[in-house]
């Protein structure tokens, strides 16, 4: 059997090196695969759990759909969809929302990370989107999401809804999915502090390789990255004491599909700026021609709205007949 693969991005826009080697990497050789069958989510329901402007959030879906094709995902293969516009993912989450605990919610360590000491503030979006989340998946019977380790939890709860919702109703409708975890997948760090996740919300753009950087931005960048004053690492055991080494060493093994032992073999020993050069042109070899992709398509709206309109209507059919069913299991 053909494993069903399901699995979302937030367009938020400027997507960089932690997303392509956290997620987008990884929906391209699942793409290839002839044994999966995939689905891809532009997830803008989700998206505004916190504030959007309404003209920028409409760019970023362009632009994740653009990365995605860039990056080697084949649209006729898999579906490409955004998820606003398949009405079932709404209507499944209201139902599978009374199917949900508060306590179950309650343990969701993302909100209490992303709502911090203002969570009476935060939106009721921002608490119950792992309900929607749940949602995008079940519709869909997929057999397998890809999750790394901030959705581990919301995948459990998914999981959670579907067997009480089938023990409540005493029926076998929402399949169980299990999760993809990538074993190789090193977390990728800001490129300016190697304890702190890449992410677009800091306020250098030394801090990351962004998807749309050009050669000379990426050499400048891998430069000017953090280090600390001793040579390469000569064993694996040295990298937890050394959070910039761990984080340039876990980029170039991601990139270049060596095992992180087989790098830190490699550049044992060496300066710095002699493995820079490396990382440069392993980065410059993957990503420049991604990012000269992604520009040419943003520039192809109508080709990524026709992407999009396909996309909708293949995914509204499954999601649509799967909703059906559920509303009459609750007597609807």
């Amino acid at each position: 059997m053909k494993k069903k693969i399901f699995s979302g991005v937030q367009p938020t826009g400027n997507l960089h090196l932690g997303n392509y080697l956290g997620a987008i990497k990884n929906f391209v050789e699942l793409d290839k695969n002839n044994e999966n069958e995939c689905i891809f989510c532009v997830v803008d329901l989700h998206a505004i759990t916190v504030n959007q402007d309404p003209r920028e959030l409409k760019k970023n879906i362009y632009e994740t759909v653009a990365t995605f094709i860039a990056s080697g995902i084949n649209p006729k293969k898999s579906i490409i969809f955004n998820q606003s516009q398949v009405s079932a993912h709404s209507e499944a989450a209201w139902i599978l929302g009374c199917t949900a605990r508060m306590g179950w919610l309650n343990r969701m360590t993302q909100f209490k990370e992303k709502a911090g000491k203002d969570k009476e503030k935060a939106s009721i979006g921002l608490y119950s989107y792992p309900v929607l989340m749940a949602a995008d998946i079940l519709l869909y019977d997929a057999t397998h999401v890809p999750v790394g380790d901030d959705q581990k939890q919301h995948l459990e709860l998914c999981r959670d809804i579907a067997q009480k919702f089938n023990n409540d109703f005493r029926v076998d409708e929402l399949k169980i999915p299990e999760p993809l975890i990538k074993k190789d997948f090193s977390r990728i760090m800001s490129l300016k502090d190697g304890l702190k996740k890449m992410s677009k919300s800091e306020l250098s753009d030394l801090s990351r390789i962004n998807l749309t950087d050009e050669k000379d931005q990426i050499i400048n960048k891998i430069k000017k990255a953090k280090t600390d004053p001793l040579p390469m690492p000569s064993n694996v055991n040295e990298l937890d004491q050394r959070p910039e080494a761990k984080n340039l060493i876990g980029i170039f093994s991601s990139l270049s599909g060596m095992t992180l032992e087989k790098s830190v073999e490699k550049f044992s020993g060496e300066n710095f700026s002699k493995f820079k050069e490396h990382l440069s042109q392993v980065l410059v070899d993957k990503i420049a021609p991604i990012s000269e992709e992604i520009k040419k398509l943003i520039n192809e709206k109508s080709y990524i709205e026709e992407i999009l309109k396909k996309g909708c209507q293949k995914a509204d059919e499954i999601a649509s007949k799967k909703l059906k069913k559920i509303q009459k299991i609750v007597g609807f």
